[in-house]
């Protein structure tokens, strides 16, 4: 009887430090390979954009703070 393989599935948490890694730039090539193999391309997606609008909204709020004083 042959046993099926288990894909080990990426948690949030896992997802999240991949794009933060990528916006930084520095990554080893081992992390970047068992990324692509535990992540879902959708939610590196979603966790991307919402990383992405989360830094937009960021400096949106520091720069009317400076401006405004």
């Amino acid at each position: 009887m042959v046993t099926p393989i288990k894909h080990e599935t990426g948690s949030l948490w896992l997802t999240v430090k991949a794009v933060l890694w990528a916006l930084v730039g520095i990554r080893k090539r081992s992390g970047y390979e068992n990324d692509l193999v535990k992540i879902s391309p959708l939610h590196l997606i979603v966790v991307g954009l919402v990383t992405v609008l989360l830094i937009v909204v960021a400096l949106i709020v520091v720069v009317n703070w400076v401006v405004a004083k």
